[in-house]
């Protein structure tokens, strides 16, 4: 999927919380966005999966404007959102929440199903426990598998590290590593190591405004501190 975002502005009230962002995701790739607290990425995430409505500007898919689509249009279109703090279905079993994704994108019982499950194979030894009940670790990884049986072209990712012990960091970062080069990702992210690890682009915002973007490999882990160090 050829993904952009053009002239994107959003305001809450009389704030303005973006401000003519622009972006282009390569298909195949991962960019991430960085920025301090408050910088709006999450509303950038939101106005691009159709959550919150831009005041002005286009999300555009293959060139098709989809800036006026639903969440579900979007969704079947190809975007997968993996929100901050995760809002999986708590009194679901796992499989219940898989299997509910799969039902709506008409992968249930296909290869897309198994393949999205076996990313991270927990969750076949947790399939009939309480998406509750599960550590905030093992609810992102329920997440994103969740995500990916919808079979994404692009995956959009809200801060997936948060709070999330070391061992799961490193099997999230395992999956997205191997899935660049079959779908698009758009990461936002805090732990900037991670971010290092895993995007090839980088976009910095500061108070809704792109005040960088670029190659990753033309960014050093010091440039990129400066940018989001509080």
């Amino acid at each position: 999927m050829q993904f952009r975002v053009e002239a994107l502005d959003q305001h809450y009230g009389s704030a303005q919380v973006l401000r003519h962002v622009d972006l282009t995701i390569a298909p195949g790739e991962c960019m991430a966005v960085l920025g301090r607290n408050g910088a709006g990425k999450t509303t950038l995430l939101k106005c691009i999966m159709g959550v919150l409505a831009p005041t002005s500007g286009r999300v555009l898919l293959d060139e098709l404007d989809a800036t006026s689509w639903s969440p579900n249009r979007r969704s079947h279109a190809g975007l997968a959102y993996v929100p901050q703090g995760r809002e999986i279905f708590s009194e679901l079993t796992v499989g219940e929440n898989i299997e509910a994704a799969a039902r709506a994108h008409g992968t249930y019982g296909t290869a897309a199903m198994e393949d999205a499950i076996g990313v991270f194979p927990v969750l076949r030894e947790m399939w009939k426990r309480s998406g509750g009940a599960l550590s905030g670790g093992q609810q992102q990884q329920l997440a994103i598998a969740r995500a990916l049986v919808t079979e994404p072209k692009l995956l959009i990712l809200d801060e997936p590290t948060e709070g999330i012990q070391p061992n799961i960091v490193a099997a999230i970062k395992e999956v997205l590593t191997s899935l660049k080069g079959r779908i698009s990702i758009l990461l936002v992210e805090q732990y900037l190591d991670f971010a290092i690890d895993v995007a090839d682009a980088f976009l910095i915002l500061s108070r809704g405004t792109i005040i960088e973007a670029g190659r990753a490999e033309a960014m050093s882990r010091e440039h990129l501190t400066r940018h989001i160090a509080v």
